[in-house]
């Protein structure tokens, strides 16, 4: 028969009364400096939230970064007026508003001749030539303007250069397989690239930046000759090329106390369905956090936290709000700290394994119910 453990003392110094994302700002400052030191002007991407970071735009650009990057009209228009960085934005329809971007100066990527169309309008409008980056695909298939559409864009972007509508600003591209250095079509987009670029110049559309390198690229060299790099997931601690020697640092620490113990006997079952049954007579702990704040359900039977010095494992299924682990006999008592993520505990690599997903997906999964804890850096 299982009993529940009563509440315990007072919890020790240092422990939590909520789930805490802590962001330390100290290694985003070193991740910048790498890819600083690796090319001539970096980007810093705050989309979704800094990759779940939250706020912390300020510090990228004290830290050296020469500009934000965004996928959203609004966050680049809120970006710039707070910061006043240069701030670049893409992913747009051509059906949205983008008079307050032109007016506020932000660098607009344009990859059809609608979006050009809406984007001079907009100038038009407002009276003030639109900084534009003109986006060509490089073999992603997605966004950017496919070759035989880049004749008519450059032609008509060099048209409103001339009548003051547009300013040439960048030109800009992806590479489909950066985190694959030595894969030959990353030779092919460049080339495609280069071929982009003096195509617009021939057409009046002349870029004084140009940029084809993410995370990847940029760490093995690729598109580092150009201007300017887009960095994303580097600068929170992600090597999509999955380097064994990568210098990036990790960014984020996931902890939450346990909320309730209880003994239990060899039979026990847990969870919905039933999904672990105890071997032998062991303390579980409930844990208040699941899939609602970014928990992997998909996880459940592999995921593991570390608690008292030592792994333990998430048993059962993953619930909305909440996981329970198995934690022996480390006499583990509520209010005791588990660590989700980060120290010791498990990498963001692993839970990107246990999800069988990509470290990009969980990081930007966490959800808003976490306390958010900057330290280091702007903070000191």
């Amino acid at each position: 028969m299982s009993s529940l453990t009563a509440p315990a003392a007072p919890p020790e110094s240092g422990s939590l009364t909520t789930p805490e994302l802590r962001v330390d700002l100290d290694a985003v400052a070193h991740n910048l400096a790498v890819f600083r030191a690796a090319s001539r002007g970096v980007v810093a991407v705050v989309k979704a939230d800094a990759f779940g970071h939250g706020d912390i735009a300020a510090h990228l650009l004290r830290s050296g970064a020469a500009a934000l990057g965004t996928t959203s009209l609004a966050h680049a228009v809120a970006l710039r007026r707070r910061t006043g960085a240069r701030t670049l934005t893409w992913l747009h329809a051509p059906s949205d508003a983008f008079d307050e971007a032109v007016a506020e100066g932000v660098d607009i990527a344009v990859p059809s001749l609608e979006h050009l169309r809406a984007v001079a309008a907009a100038a038009g409008a407002v009276g003030r030539p639109a900084r534009v980056h003109l986006h060509v695909d490089l073999g992603m298939s997605r966004d950017g303007a496919p070759r035989e559409a880049w004749r008519a864009l450059t032609g008509l972007s060099g048209m409103l250069a001339a009548r003051g509508l547009i300013e040439p600003v960048g030109l800009m591209g992806h590479l489909s397989h950066s985190a694959e250095p030595r894969h030959p079509r990353n030779a092919t987009a460049r080339m495609l690239f280069d071929n982009a670029v003096r195509s617009a110049a021939r057409r009046g559309f002349v870029a004084r930046v140009r940029h084809v390198a993410a995370t990847a690229a940029t760490l093995h060299g690729a598109g580092t000759d150009l201007e300017l790099v887009r960095i994303g997931a580097g600068l929170y601690g992600i090597d999509p090329s999955h380097s064994a020697a990568t210098p990036l640092r990790p960014t984020m620490t996931l902890r939450a106390p346990v909320v309730l113990t209880r003994d239990v006997h060899a039979g026990t079952g847990v969870g919905y369905g039933h999904t672990w049954v105890a071997d032998r007579d062991t303390r579980l702990a409930t844990v208040g956090v699941g899939y609602a704040d970014g928990v992997p359900r998909v996880a459940a039977g592999r995921a593991e936290v570390l608690v008292r010095g030592r792994r333990a494992p998430v048993v059962g299924t993953v619930s909305m709000d909440q996981i329970v682990v198995d934690v022996g006999d480390a006499g583990v008592a509520p209010g005791e700290t588990v660590t989700l993520l980060g120290g010791d505990g498990p990498s963001l690599r692993e839970w990107a394994d246990w999800a069988g997903s990509i470290e990009h997906e969980i990081i930007t999964g966490w959800g808003e119910r976490w306390t958010r804890v900057h330290r280091g850096g702007a903070t000191q």
